[in-house]
């Protein structure tokens, strides 16, 4: 399944060429917009051994929400403008498509995380991230007064405009914007970063594996919940979002020794130093 970001112009197209690649090689596919519909039913009901994501870090987010459960791999593309996620260069794509069907590739394992929300006790809903969950303000500037637990333990009271709750995988991405520390892909950590807090612990916090967190909300009005960047869910004072590590994976298809995240990251950190954050 070759799936394209309907919002990059050049992504449909591309998706078609390489759809046509892999057809001339023998192999059955299908492409389209990763937003269409059908193309989504195909994945959860089809059994497909791949899927290539033709965008930028974005897509790549759609696609493990999408493939995770499902045990699919990804292969990202990059057409975007930043990809921290994406090992395969748009010029590049053939060459690299020989190494896959020689079988020369890895598959990469990425942690997600599983945000479930409680009211009065009762579960409204959990969702799973690939980069962070937030709990932050909502449209007015007033701070949310937080209270953060780890493993039932206190761990401290934020007033803050919010608090990150990332995957080392996330950690490249909104924690980073927020100060926060760089983790290699393959830890099983969870990072917390808080956003501008005020008169209180403004440190990021690295968790042992298998931790799991609490944030309650104590104070602040229109304080809201956001996974991966998705529409925000309101959240009511004694609103609680728990957050451990979920219950699935994303798994990325890699080419090369385990050191290309080094490279990547250096690459894309001398970009932004010199250019700015293209985001």
């Amino acid at each position: 399944m070759v799936a394209a970001n309907p919002l990059v112009e050049a992504a449909i197209p591309e998706a078609a060429e390489i759809a046509g690649y892999l057809k001339s090689h023998g192999l059955h596919t299908h492409h389209g917009a990763m937003d269409h519909a059908r193309l989504r039913e195909r994945i959860t009901k089809e059994k497909y051994d791949l899927l290539i994501a033709v965008g930028g870090d974005g897509t790549m987010l759609r696609a493990a929400h999408l493939c995770a459960p499902l045990g699919v791999p990804i292969l990202g593309v990059k057409l975007g403008r930043l990809g921290f996620l994406i090992q395969v260069q748009r010029h590049e794509w053939r060459d690299t498509f020989n190494l896959l069907l020689n079988g020369e590739y890895w598959i990469e394992s990425r942690m997600m995380l599983c945000a479930e929300l409680k009211r009065d006790g009762k579960s409204l809903g959990n969702w799973h991230a690939l980069n962070e969950a937030v709990v932050c303000r909502g449209q007015p500037v007033r701070a949310v007064h937080l209270s953060v637990s780890v493993d039932s333990r206190l761990l401290t009271d934020y007033v803050a405009d919010g608090l990150i709750v990332s995957t080392p995988t996330g950690s490249t991405a909104y924690a980073l914007a927020a100060g926060g520390p760089i983790l290699p892909p393959e830890l099983r950590n969870i990072l917390l970063v808080p956003i501008a807090p005020h008169l209180s612990v403004h440190r990021a916090v690295v968790l042992s594996e298998g931790s799991s967190v609490n944030i309650s909300v104590i104070g602040g009005d229109h304080a809201v919940l956001s996974v991966d960047g998705q529409n925000p869910l309101e959240l009511r004072i004694h609103d609680t979002v728990e957050i451990r590590a979920g219950d699935y994976a994303a798994q990325f298809i890699r080419f090369g020794d385990q050191g290309y995240f080094y490279r990547n990251l250096t690459e894309h950190l001398d970009q932004i130093l010199t250019k700015g954050d293209p985001r």
